[in-house]
């Protein structure tokens, strides 16, 4: 049975590295039936806060990767937090320690940092240099009864130690290089690369899928691993996410939290897509993908070697293709939480937030329909939901307010301007409600139009402002079909009085 993970720490905002990390896991447990498992990684106790634990596990239900085992809903292989698992640390700490594979280090930071310097001077890789290996038990003794503190060290062997990557092939690496590394504080404390060995081979996980930043961690695991007798899981290492420049992904250049991009108005299955294709080649030329298409055609033999490139663009251009392919009213639920934040509209009653009736800005009452007609008319033009309020407040307000030298076209006389608009509020009262729609009002005001000898801009031009205070604005066609006759009307006069 395949086993997959997912581990992040919930020392920050669930990162988007992260998340195409979790994708991954989930991609390959989803292709090969195997059981994808959430972990959380809560051992640096000073940054740790629920508050990020819940914005990963938010995440990922968000996303749509829903796991097997995990904190939230245990598993066999439980507990799902590691601060939740010193008991289990503390044994295979005790193991090793037993077997003089682990050994208490009292040296100072200020004799670290020498060590480090010294190394740099002599261009060499900076590592411990082994100085307590050796200590005596009178030397320990003596040290403890001076309060000096300790960590545990984990004795290096030096080998050429190679491992083959699921992605990269074969990697090695002179563990000589290394140094005598920290797994521990004290037997309670065990830091990241102890803790993982042990959770990963506890809860029989038989693949480890991640970035490629953890390829310098791999083969200290390794050499944990086999001190404790553990079978080694295969591991694939994907590439980073690099911003277009290819630097490394930083909030300085890119957003990177998922929660930037739902609040933004990403929706999870554009994401999800975009997400799948950084890194990921399925072949052929079909771009959108559902998570269960993805499922059916990943595997880790066309994941790219190289660092790859989050493109913004593509990902508004995919966002986009959702957002155009969503049934109206799920769209609308969608985008009611920005009309509200933009305070364009304030639902009647909090309880009745999904469904309306609502007060706009103007102070009228709408229905959820009438939200749905203004999103409708702007699904089209817009790439992400948060969007949908750029071109809408007209919508929502009681009356527009503009400098009435726009309602002029082409050098128009204010009596051409007067006399157009009224020509416009008269042929729209002759209209019956039941056939106000785009259609009826675009062939009725046309066909006047060429009867009348004039051309369309003389006519819609006046009229469009008149009802959008604004020079670039959808068709007045599209904007009276929502507004609704009674208001289309309003405006009209509006504009009049003000010629």
């Amino acid at each position: 049975m395949i086993r997959v993970r997912i581990a992040p720490s919930p020392t920050g905002n669930f990162h988007i590295g992260t998340a195409r990390t979790a994708l991954y896991n989930y991609l390959f447990a989803r292709a090969n039936k195997g059981v994808f498992v959430v972990r959380v990684e809560d051992t640096d106790e000073m940054r740790s806060e629920e508050i990020f634990e819940k914005d990963i596990i938010d995440g990922l239900q968000w996303l749509g990767l829903s796991w097997d085992e995990g904190p939230d809903i245990g598993g066999p292989f439980g507990p799902y937090r590691q601060s939740e698992r010193t008991d289990i640390y503390r044994k295979y700490l005790h193991a090793l320690y037993e077997k003089g594979m682990l050994y208490r280090c009292y040296c100072t930071p200020e004799e670290l940092e020498k060590e480090r310097q010294d190394y740099q001077a002599r261009n060499e890789p900076p590592r411990y240099s082994g100085k307590c290996r050796a200590i005596t038990d009178a030397d320990r003794i003596r040290f403890e009864d001076e309060g000096k503190n300790s960590v545990l060290r984990f004795r290096v062997p030096v080998e050429e130690l190679v491992f083959t990557d699921l992605v990269r092939g074969d990697v090695s690496v002179n563990t000589g290089l290394i140094g005598d590394m920290v797994v521990a504080k004290d037997m309670d404390s065990p830091l990241y690369n102890f803790a993982v060995v042990v959770d990963d081979s506890t809860m029989e996980i038989t693949h480890v899928i991640s970035g490629e930043d953890h390829i310098s961690n791999t083969h200290k695991q390794i050499l944990i691993q086999r001190a404790l007798g553990f079978p080694l899981p295969q591991y694939a290492h994907i590439p980073l996410i690099l911003n277009p420049d290819r630097s490394k992904l930083s909030k300085r250049k890119n957003k990177v939290s998922l929660i930037e991009y739902r609040t933004e108005g990403f929706l999870p299955e554009a994401l999800i897509n975009c997400m799948a294709l950084i890194g990921w080649n399925p072949g052929g030329e079909q771009e959108i993908f559902s998570l269960d298409e993805l499922a059916s055609a990943f595997s880790l033999e066309r994941v790219h070697k190289a660092g790859a490139i989050f493109d913004i663009q593509k990902l508004r251009w995919i966002n986009a293709q959702y957002i155009r392919a969503k049934d109206t009213t799920e769209l609308t639920h969608l985008c009611l939480p920005y009309f509200v934040e933009k305070g364009y509209i304030t639902p009647v009653n909090a309880e009745l937030f999904a469904t309306g009736p609502f007060v706009t800005k103007g102070g009228r009452e709408v229905d959820f329909a009438y939200c749905e007609n203004v999103v409708a008319g702007e699904r089209e033009r817009i790439e992400i939901l948060s969007e949908i309020t750029d071109r809408t407040e007209l919508f929502f307000v009681e009356l527009p307010d503009y400098d009435p030298a726009i309602l002029t076209w082409k050098g128009m006389s204010t009596e051409a301007v007067h006399e157009s608009l009224l020509f416009a509020e008269h042929e729209l009262l002759a209209i019956d409600e039941e056939m106000w729609n785009i259609a009826s009002l675009e062939e009725r005001m046309k066909s006047a139009i060429a009867d009348k000898g004039l051309k369309n801009g003389e006519v819609l031009w006046p009229l469009r402002v008149a009802l959008t205070g604004l020079e670039k604005s959808p068709s007045p066609f599209e904007v009276a079909a929502i507004l609704g006759k009674a208001y289309t009307i309003s405006r009209i006069q509006h504009a009049l009085s003000r010629v």
